[in-house]
């Protein structure tokens, strides 16, 4: 029996389960590593938004980190809601010379509209975390804030994954297209001076709470297991192109993404036969 691989998820929680760690640790399970959380700030919120937040305090955070990291090496770590500057200033303490695969979902602006970080957090998350980041997942909102670019074409998603790789430091972005218009969406990913874009068709719902989480889990899971970024990439975006189509419908606001996905609809779970969504 080969060895089980693990990730690591450094976020803020959901306690109705749809973003968060909660919908980082469902994701691991269902990518088969094994979960690991270190919980950064406790979220009051639901489908319908956010009520109140607590961060915890910060050498609270690195115990939780030194716990982990001192007994069992993660093979992936993605980073959700960083919200203060000290929290990413210990995580990029922590991660300078790791060379383990990181992922950041540049959690800024909840499904609601609710910000999540202020001005300084977000300019000081370009200067610290985005250097060591093997993969960056901004939706449009995201990546306007991290590049100063406005995106409202392919093209400008292209200057901005870019603008993120060559002028930020991380070695790839993928600007994620769900918030422009088109009957298909369209994500774009840059690393080593090439695009590639991943395609899948828009669903009409309101179910997609959490979507940045579970595409960002499951690109983390991918490359715990050794799958290259692109590989990682294509599987994520297959992943969350079923956990979008047969969502949950639950709650009274923007339900949760259906991270049970193929399987919960009695049909069979392609597993590592997934080759990922239509690329071009």
């Amino acid at each position: 029996m080969s060895t089980v691989k693990s990730a690591l998820t450094i976020a803020g929680t959901d306690p109705t389960g749809g973003a968060g760690i909660q919908a980082d640790l469902k994701v691991f399970q269902e990518r088969e590593v094994f979960g690991m959380s270190v919980v950064t700030s406790v979220v009051a919120q639901n489908t319908e938004g956010v009520r109140a937040v607590q961060h915890l305090d910060v050498p609270f955070i690195e115990q939780q980190l030194d716990a982990v990291l001192e007994d069992i090496t993660p093979d992936a770590i993605k980073t959700g809601m960083i919200a203060t500057v000290e929290m990413m200033e210990l995580i990029a303490r922590k991660l300078k010379n790791s060379s383990i695969p990181y992922v950041i979902d540049p959690v800024m602006v909840a499904k609601s509209g609710d910000s999540l970080m202020d001005d300084t957090s977000r300019q000081v998350i370009r200067e610290t975390l985005i250097p060591l980041a093997t993969v960056v997942t901004p939706n449009v909102p995201e990546a306007e804030i991290l590049t100063g670019i406005e995106i409202a074409t392919q093209a400008d998603q292209k200057l901005a994954a870019k603008y993120i790789v060559e002028e930020l430091g991380a070695k790839a972005a993928i600007v994620k297209g769900g918030h422009l218009t088109g009957e298909e969406t369209e994500d774009i990913l840059y690393t080593d001076g090439h695009y590639t874009s991943y395609y899948s068709e828009r669903f009409q719902t309101k179910h997609t709470h959490g979507t940045g989480c579970t595409f960002s889990a499951a690109i983390a899971a991918e490359l715990a297991k050794g799958k290259s970024i692109e590989e990682a990439t294509s599987i994520g975006k297959e992943f969350i192109r079923d956990a979008i189509q047969f969502s949950l419908e639950i709650g009274k606001g923007n339900g949760p993404t259906n991270a049970w996905g193929l399987r919960l609809q009695g049909l069979p779970n392609e597993g590592e036969n997934v080759h990922g969504a239509p690329i071009r």
